[in-house]
């Protein structure tokens, strides 16, 4: 069964062609990074005209890598929620325009359940069967940091999420006040790699739950930086990139990224013991930091699933993943198009 999968939640135009949920026979990803760097995050706005502006083009690239023709697909998915409401309208409108003109079946599929469905694509899981459920997941991404135990296909108990910032979020806006790039994340972990130590910043346990907060230790961030002289205090100028003192700089990401490393795999490794799973999934865009991954594969004493960075990340070939096992039936599309519409705050569990 060959489904087409449409992801558009933010700023990644990406579609995807995957065969039994299992075998990507094509992943076209286009990224919208270099056109929000210069606002040092997204803009919602400028995020869909340009999804807009690239999923044709997209679409027909994926087509042409898998080596299908349109007529030969079994069904369409798209991400319905949760994302940006102008970027997610895009996706689902242009899905529902193709799956009519192909009188195809169309699949609104959750975002974050795409992110669980990407650790199916690899070619030595079969997360089902080997490790079996249920499975602890964690999904990290720039919107969200949720636990979720996966009892079985489509079954899902949210046991904890973040009560504030997201980890990619928190990411981000530590990246803005080092003085870095964006996204966050990447330049965070880049400078990381060459700390000659990191700097002792606070962990948020809150204790008695399996929640997240990251809005303290931004915080903590901030007034670090701004006590070693690489952020402005309140009322001060600006200060210039050139005269940030390269080894503080250094030394406070690797502690920063030190910290949401240790609260994310505690968690999630009490979590896999308190609800008895046989196994852990990481999926988001912090899934691809590689911190994290060696972190949780080293601390756990169970096996540890994590899709390559790229299926990380979003993708269009998680959505198509997703809708293979998704228990939605396959009804036409003059039978779904006028119910479908995006759920911008959806949740999952």
């Amino acid at each position: 069964m060959r489904i087409l999968g449409i992801e558009t939640s933010c700023d990644e135009t990406a579609l995807a062609v995957v065969e039994n949920g299992k075998t990507i026979l094509s992943n076209v990803i286009g990224s919208q990074v270099d056109i929000h760097a210069r606002y040092g995050g997204i803009v919602p706005e400028v995020a869909s005209r340009q999804h807009l502006l690239s999923m044709i083009p997209i679409y027909q690239e994926a087509i042409r890598q898998a080596g299908v023709k349109p007529d030969t697909l079994d069904a369409i998915s798209v991400t319905t929620g949760p994302g940006l409401a102008g970027a997610l309208l895009v996706g689902t409108n242009f899905a529902k325009g193709l799956a009519l003109a192909l009188n195809l079946p169309l699949l609104g599929i959750n975002h974050l359940e795409g992110h669980i469905y990407a650790a199916w694509l690899e070619e030595k899981f079969l997360p089902d069967t080997q490790p079996g459920f249920p499975l602890m997941c964690l999904i990290a991404s720039g919107g969200h940091t949720d636990l979720l135990c996966m009892q079985a296909h489509g079954e899902y108990q949210l046991i904890g999420r973040t009560v504030d910032d997201a980890a990619g979020e928190a990411f981000d806006k530590a990246a803005r006040v080092l003085g870095l790039g964006f996204p966050g994340g990447p330049q965070i972990q880049r400078i990381a790699e060459s700390a000659e130590k990191s700097e002792i910043l606070p962990r948020a346990w809150l204790k008695g739950t399996l929640n997240f907060s990251f809005s303290g230790l931004k915080t903590a961030t901030m007034h670090r930086a701004q006590l070693l002289g690489i952020y402005p205090k309140k009322g001060e100028a600006p200060l210039n990139p050139e005269n940030i003192d390269k080894t503080h700089q250094m030394n406070i990401a690797a502690g920063f990224q030190e910290a949401v490393v240790d609260v994310l795999v505690t968690k999630t490794l009490q979590a896999a013991t308190l609800y008895k799973c046989k196994g852990i999934i990481l999926g988001g865009g912090v899934a691809a930091n590689s911190m994290l991954r060696s972190e949780m594969e080293k601390r756990a004493t169970l096996p540890v699933l994590v899709p390559k960075p790229v299926l990380c990340t979003d993708n269009g070939a998680m959505v198509a993943g997703a809708a293979f096992f998704s228990n939605a039936p396959l009804i036409k599309p003059s039978e779904t198009l006028l119910d479908q519409d995006v759920i911008p705050q959806l949740r999952l569990g």
